[in-house]
């Protein structure tokens, strides 16, 4: 049959053919449309634009395909970045308001904006974790003097991993920092937020008061004290230091690293003085530092605390010793740093650092030359031939090496413990142990002192088991200077930070002796 004939006869069929009337789609029903969790296709183009490597090879290992298409993934995503404020970070930072506002439309969405919906996702929450990871900011851009690894991870397979094993929750938990420190400094920042705000006015400091004194501003102190919660809310509001008051400010000065014998001096009033709202922003402060500090300290460590002038030996998660610790001071800061244990010397002898012989032995030396025989110093030229006190020449001062020889005068008393790092640091004994009894300990010029040494040299040789007080004494009455590798991996972790809770989960402070806390708050963009 000629096709034209059969073209003709559908023709007559179709035009005979009744119009069927169209069904109208209830107002109603357009607007509850729902769109389905589909992916779309992404064009790689406009990944390339964003200029984010990450990115693009995020999606380029998704076939160039949207993500994030069930809603009840995306509502995940959403409710953990505005989470971030309990991390101490700010929501803000990963377009939290713009999320929200798209999720309630994506029923009117285009694809394209979809996309760009998805996209945003992605690039907030691989920024979100990013930020958890290694924290907001560089520490070594910011000083000269903390020397720390950036902690790495691969964002993009942890998402992957996440989305396959339908698990992104765990994979954002995964990103945080573990400690036990950095998991009390979000619930200080839970507890402080609690606080009303802070309304009561600075008291002045007049002169030292201790228990059953008189004083106008004793009122002003138990205000401050009910603030904090230290006073119990019962007691009267009278101008007498009452055993009430006594045992609260007791209270408060061990929560704030302060000797806690209820005398209310100047470092008990600049304490009481410090508002709710610079106390917030320290515990912000100190989140991102843990941020920065490695993710995997070792299951062995020792680590200290600069603000606290307290070191830690830990051990399987266990402290094992807490000692006393001298740190640099202000103007010689102790370097915040990771490293390991190489070696323990006894008897060591002390090569002046450069810091000090600029500061301190060139000037005393030039216009007194016993200098160098009172304080048992050895001059050698870059030959390494003896110089005399009376040949030195303090113009070429930098010329000569300087080396204090072992015994009772020597800066590093009986014993240092190397560890390999670029500022010439190391922890070590001392001649001055009286510094010890001070609660101020910023003393030092850069390195750690250590109080009573010796047995956590036994510790670290041997784990006592081969090694004794008694066999280190014998190498110490010697004289000779004797250096012995670590056969233990024992790391060093230098570190600081200014607020904690207790142990009771109380707000614990300590203070901010290098004057970091607020100019890193500022930083972080609060």
């Amino acid at each position: 049959m000629p096709k034209y004939y059969l073209l003709f006869l559908l023709f007559i069929f179709l035009g005979c053919k009744k119009e069927q009337p169209k069904k109208s789609v209830p107002e109603k029903s357009k607007t509850e449309f729902k769109r389905e969790p589909k992916s779309i296709a992404i064009d790689s183009m406009i990944l390339v634009d964003k200029k984010k490597e990450r990115l693009l090879a995020f999606y380029r290992s998704h076939g160039f395909g949207t993500v994030w298409n069930s809603p009840k993934i995306r509502k995940t995503i959403i409710e953990a970045l505005e989470d971030s404020e309990n991390e101490g970070l700010i929501p803000k930072d990963y377009k939290v308001p713009t999320l929200e506002k798209l999720e309630t439309k994506t029923n009117v969405l285009s694809d394209r904006q979809m996309v760009d919906y998805d996209i945003l996702l992605t690039l907030s929450l691989q920024k979100y974790l990013w930020h958890l990871t290694k924290g907001k900011l560089n520490p070594s851009e910011l000083y000269r003097d903390w020397d720390l690894k950036i902690n790495q991870m691969d964002i993009n397979q942890l998402l992957s991993n996440a989305i396959k094993g339908d698990s992104l929750t765990k994979a954002i938990e995964s990103a945080k920092p573990h400690y036990i420190v950095y998991v009390r400094l979000k619930k200080a920042l839970k507890i402080i937020n609690q606080f009303p705000k802070d309304t009561l006015k600075p008291i002045e400091f007049t002169e030292k008061m201790i228990r059953n004194d008189t004083n106008n501003s004793i009122i002003q102190i138990k205000r401050r004290l009910l603030y904090w919660k230290d006073l119990d809310p019962v007691d009267s509001l009278t101008n007498i230091y009452d055993r009430a008051s006594w045992k609260a400010v007791k209270k408060f000065q061990f929560r704030h690293g302060l000797v806690p014998d209820g005398v209310i001096g100047l470092s008990t009033v600049t304490a009481l003085n410090i508002s709710k709202d610079i106390r917030k922003e320290q515990i912000i402060a100190n989140l991102e530092r843990w941020k920065w500090f490695p993710k995997n300290m070792g299951a062995h460590y020792i680590i200290v605390n600069i603000p606290a002038f307290e070191l830690r030996i830990i051990k399987d998660g266990d402290t094992i010793k807490r000692k006393r610790v001298v740190v640099g001071k202000d103007k010689r800061r102790t370097p915040v740093l990771s490293s390991t244990f190489s070696n323990i010397v006894f008897n060591p002898t002390w090569t002046v650092p450069p810091t000090i012989l600029k500061e301190d032995l060139t000037p005393s030396a030039t216009s007194n030359r016993s200098y160098f025989a009172s304080h048992n110093i050895t001059i050698y030229d870059y030959k390494g031939n003896i110089v005399s006190p009376e040949k030195w020449n303090p113009e070429k001062a930098k010329g000569y090496r300087y080396v204090q020889a072992p015994g009772n005068l020597n800066s590093l008393g009986n014993v240092k413990f190397n560890f390999p790092n670029h500022y010439t640091v190391y922890l070590h004994d001392t001649n001055h142990r009286d510094y010890f009894g001070k609660n101020y300990r910023s003393l030092s010029s850069g390195c750690v002192r250590v109080e009573d040494p010796l047995p956590m040299a036994v510790y670290m040789l041997d784990d006592g088991k081969n090694w004794s007080l008694e066999k280190i004494h014998e190498l110490l009455e010697s004289k000779k200077t004797t250096s012995i590798n670590l056969k233990q991996k024992i790391k060093l972790h230098q570190l600081y930070w200014t607020a904690s809770m207790t142990d009771k989960g109380e707000l614990d402070f300590r203070a901010d002796i290098y004057n970091l806390d607020r100019d890193l708050y500022k930083k972080l963009g609060n």
